[in-house]
């Protein structure tokens, strides 16, 4: 027996990249035996999307170090399983950037010179010249929302075409947008307001979901075309297909749809443009995605920086033990100070207070990254990319350490600034349980456990506002389950700071908003 690493390849992978993992590691590809019954005898396992790696699988792999996905997705991998082993598991989330961003520009030009109609009806003996005359890309002005990676490439590849390219992205430094040649949006509104063409290349969560819908058609240009290969749940579909036949929006290019395979009403329209899916679906892609893999796991197996991590990355036992009870913390902290600053974060610092930080703070300091990027970049985001992501956006990042720490044994906060203004949140954990609690926040000193739901609140310190907001919440049948207030002096600034059970309902917050306070916040932090 070789005392070299076992490699599993369960699925099919690029021949380079078993090449790889032959020259340095004993490879076994199996795809017929019972997985569960050999699992134990590997140090690495490589799947793609046809493997499910589960809890009771993982339970099994008494050996195993690192889980390869040879894609973008884990969906198919228990990942909290996983870390709560130690075990790696790794991506392959840039494989598929240029046949996005080139599936993107194919589905631009296809709803501009309206190709796929032309193709059908010349199938069907139909010479329609006329019918089918498209616009000329060159000069228009197209829309990107969002510009992470693919976005990126869009773009290069828009202002190639002779496209003039504008872009919101609240996580982009301006120098980041000047390097590009790409101007920049104050707001998705004012994107609307400027631009022929609309692509998206944004993350789907709560706040981007439905990021298309009436309100945002009617502020676009008449005419305005729509390409979408990102996520279906990012566009109101309902919406879309009433601005298609009010003419509103000119055309639509789709490659993906809120529920899949799509059969819907939008197929009916002759404007707009399909496919099923496509966007990362090209030999070049697949092959990169084994490449990568195979490259991630010789890392995790040789105990280097594995930069396609989707969890915790395995830490030395003994920092860990000090740290581990502050980690969600400086995640919790990291998503509350982006949350409530505004505008783009140009620079995020960490501070620790205290005994902690005699340790090796830098996971804190990735922590905090981690939750600061969360949902809010149109890429997988863990505590290994957090700092890259952070580069690539111009976002200064520092970290500092205290031996002393005012009030608590230890503290961390967390500041995020942005033109013209800057957020500090500071916190700690409490009791055996290490719970997490807020200890400062908008300049104010509070004593608040943190939760999924809050909201803040500034006001000037008067009677009745209390007592004013709690009816307010009452008669939404929103349940506050916890509260604190504090203020800078009797008559001052005062901040109420309180978590919900539930998510506000958006008449509420409209309700709170327009009731005189000088600041009202509602965040979720998960």
């Amino acid at each position: 027996m070789s005392d070299r690493p076992r490699v599993l390849v369960r699925e099919p992978i690029a021949e380079a990249g078993l090449e790889l993992l032959r020259r340095r590691f004993d490879v076994a590809e199996d795809s017929e035996s019972d997985l569960a019954s050999i699992i134990g005898d590997f140090d690495a396992l490589v799947v793609r999307s046809g493997t499910t790696v589960d809890a009771a699988l993982i339970e099994r792999a008494e050996n195993l170090k690192v889980i390869g996905r040879a894609g973008v997705g884990v969906d198919n991998v228990d990942v909290d399983a996983a870390t709560r082993r130690g075990i790696v598991v790794a991506n392959a989330p840039g494989a598929t950037v240029v046949s996005a961003a080139e599936h993107t520009i194919a589905l631009l030009l296809a709803v501009a010179r309206n190709l796929p109609q032309a193709h059908a009806a010349l199938h069907e003996d139909r010479w329609e010249r006329t019918r089918f005359a498209g616009i000329e890309l060159a000069g228009k002005t197209l829309g990107v929302l969002g510009l992470g990676r693919i976005g990126w490439q869009v773009a290069r590849r828009a202002l190639a075409l002779g496209l003039r390219v504008v872009a919101f992205d609240p996580f982009v430094s301006p120098e980041r947008f000047r390097e590009l040649g790409v101007e920049e949006a104050r707001s998705p509104e004012d994107l609307y307001e400027q631009s022929d063409f609309v692509t998206l290349h944004l993350p789907l969560n709560d706040e981007t979901r439905g990021i298309l819908d009436a309100d945002a058609f009617a502020r676009m240009r008449d005419g305005v075309r729509i390409v979408n290969a990102a996520r279906g749940g990012l566009v109101d579909e309902n919406a879309l297909e009433a601005a298609l036949r009010s003419g509103k929006v000119a055309g639509a290019a789709l490659d993906v749809f809120e529920s899949e395979p799509y059969s819907g009403p939008l197929l009916e329209f002759e404007q707009v443009v399909t496919t099923p899916h496509l966007a990362g679906s090209t030999t070049e892609a697949q092959d990169r995605a084994g490449v990568i893999i195979a490259e991630q796991v010789a890392a995790a197996l040789d105990g280097e920086l594995v930069q396609t991590a989707v969890n915790i990355p395995v830490v030395d036992q003994a920092d860990l033990e000090v740290l581990g009870p502050f980690i969600p913390l400086a995640a919790k902290l990291g998503r509350l100070a982006t949350a409530l600053v505004a505008g783009r974060a140009s620079r995020i610092a960490v501070a620790v207070h205290g005994p902690l930080s005699e340790s090796d703070t830098r996971l804190l300091t990735v922590a905090a990254l981690n939750g600061a990027f969360h949902d809010r970049v149109d890429q997988t985001v863990n505590y290994v990319n957090a700092p890259v992501i952070a580069a690539e956006r111009g976002i200064e990042v520092s970290e500092q350490r205290f031996a002393a720490s005012l009030h608590y044994t230890n503290l961390v906060r967390v500041t995020v600034g942005s033109d013209g203004e800057e957020v500090d949140v500071s916190g700690t954990t409490v009791g055996p349980e290490h719970r997490v609690f807020l200890a400062g926040a908008l300049g104010f000193a509070i004593d608040i456990e943190l939760a999924p739901h809050m909201a803040f609140l500034v006001y000037d310190d008067m009677p009745g506002v209390i007592g004013r907001v709690g009816t307010m919440f009452g008669e939404a049948g929103v349940n506050i389950a916890n509260m604190a207030v504090s203020r800078t002096k009797e008559g001052g600034k005062a901040l109420m700071a309180f978590s919900i059970d539930t998510p506000a309902p958006p008449d509420l917050v409209e309700r709170v908003v327009a009731s005189g306070f000088d600041d009202a916040r509602f965040i979720a932090l998960g």
